[in-house]
């Protein structure tokens, strides 16, 4: 979705150190220690105003990694020993996707429009004349912009001639599909839960590192410590992440705790099946086209945006439904854990009790890095094949449509595939739901390139592709 920035990296750090220090058995001991480690007092703040704001930061940076929202602190004098002792003795993980940490929100701009340096301070000043709030004055002969009261219409950047005036734009309320998150009266960022798609778009666009997914990783590790029994069900685009065999991956995750490991692909190959054959019978009764249902975050779109696009919706489950249909018809007993790129799943997860856990491939990969385990030297197994089937590259944009019509050869679709869920992509929506399209089936993928570009990829888009494509023969 993007490349390494340093918020990932202080993201991934800390997700290390959690796990590290409970597989030490010493999480509750030593948590408060770990700001004062990431910022020491001799260091200088490297992010912050000062060490004090840069230690509050990292503290509030773990309360979704430990499974909560900021919103969950009562009393700030309570240590983080004590969530740290309550997350490990939780039953239910909590319902929200997202959470905001508030202490990292604080630096973007109230008002998007800036005067630069170009202004001229001409006498014509259609800035100041054409502003509809009265935002913009003259000072010492150059305009300024009062941003309690402007309403970032804009109309001063298209009136000045000398193009002084830039656009400043917050990146998360830029990025979002759905206009999904706003600042409230304190500055502060707030998602709107009945809006969200779960695209993780914004998570990836702040700057500051401020948008967390509320983690299950410790309720994870929890179940593995019990020693109940837990099936990972690893998504295809886990082969864009780690350079690794099928065989080297199932051992991998048998190797962190995990008694069984089920391939998504195998459930791929059944939403392939039923999806194939609920559009030959939607072709016959008679509908202009059928849409997917894998992608969480366009489903969720048409649900809260888009209600009337809803029909042409297929009604076929997505493959970690069917992979979890799979381990619970193996193991009636079993917990079922999804890994994945996606943020979204956490949410389809929510809504069927066949996924009691979702993690992603950062909480995968910050499990390899603490554990200290070696990748190098992971078995393979000769019965795990390698090939680049058509249920793999469901990871794949176009994957999807690859599938069915290999599936039906005969069936006369005529594609078109969505790279991507952006504004322009709702307008498409929208415009579909009125029941006429320019194909018959429309495939959805929220993230650019597919879900090898996820929210919580490792790596960036080509990268991931190469990777994937190497892997997978």
């Amino acid at each position: 979705m993007g490349y390494t920035s340093n918020t990932l990296i202080i993201r991934r750090e800390l997700l290390k150190h959690i796990i590290q220090l409970f597989a030490d058995g010493k999480l509750v001991e030593n948590i408060d220690r770990i700001p004062i480690q990431m910022a020491p007092k001799k260091g200088a703040a490297e992010h912050r105003c000062c060490i004090h704001k840069e230690r509050a930061v990292i503290k509030y940076k773990m309360f979704p990694l430990l499974g909560y929202t900021v919103d969950d602190e009562e009393d700030e004098l309570t240590p983080l020993s004590v969530y740290a002792a309550n997350a490990q003795k939780r039953t239910k993980v909590k319902n929200e996707i997202l959470t905001v940490v508030d202490e990292a929100c604080t630096s973007c701009v109230k008002a998007q429009y800036v005067v630069s340096n170009l202004c001229r301070g001409c006498v014509a000043r259609p800035c100041m004349m054409n502003c509809p709030k009265g935002a913009v004055s003259m000072v010492d002969g150059r305009a300024k912009i009062n941003s309690d009261q402007c309403i970032n219409c804009g109309i001063c950047k298209k009136q000045c001639q000398y193009h002084a005036i830039i656009h400043v734009p917050i990146p998360c309320e830029a990025v979002c599909p759905v206009n999904a998150i706003s600042k409230d009266e304190n500055g502060i960022e707030r998602i709107d839960d009945e809006k969200c798609i779960y695209c993780g778009k914004c998570l990836i666009a702040c700057p500051f590192g401020s948008i967390f997914e509320i983690s299950q990783i410790i309720d994870v590790l929890m179940a593995i410590r019990k020693e109940e029994h837990l099936t990972a069900m690893f998504a295809p685009a886990i082969h864009g992440q780690f350079d690794l065999t099928t065989g080297q991956i199932e051992n991998l995750l048998k190797e962190i705790g995990f008694n069984e490991v089920v391939e998504v692909a195998d459930g791929a190959r059944k939403t392939i099946e039923h999806e194939s054959a609920e559009f030959i019978e939607r072709m016959e009764e008679g509908a202009p086209f059928m849409t997917t249902s894998c992608c969480p975050s366009y489903v969720e779109t048409v649900e809260k945006h888009v209600p009337n696009l809803k029909p042409f919706v297929s009604h076929t489950q997505s493959p970690m439904m069917y992979a979890a249909d799979i381990a619970k018809e193996k193991f009636p007993n079993t917990k079922t854990v999804f890994i994945g790129p996606c943020i979204g799943k956490r949410k389809e997860g929510k809504k069927n009790d066949k996924v009691d856990y979702v993690m992603s491939f950062e909480e995968l990969n910050a499990l390899v890095v603490a554990l200290d385990i070696d990748l190098g030297n992971l078995p393979d197994r000769e019965d795990r094949h390698n090939i680049k089937t058509y249920d793999r590259v469901f990871a794949l944009v176009g994957g999807v449509t690859a599938a069915v019509k290999a599936e039906r050869p005969d069936a006369n679709i005529k594609e078109l595939v969505i790279n991507g869920i952006d504004k322009k992509a709702v307008g498409m929506m929208k415009a579909y739901a009125r029941g006429k399209a320019p194909a018959n089936f429309i495939e959805f993928m929220s993230c650019e390139g597919g879900c090898i570009n996820g929210p919580a990829s490792l790596g960036e888009m080509a990268g991931n592709r190469k990777l994937f494509n190497s892997n997978l023969k």
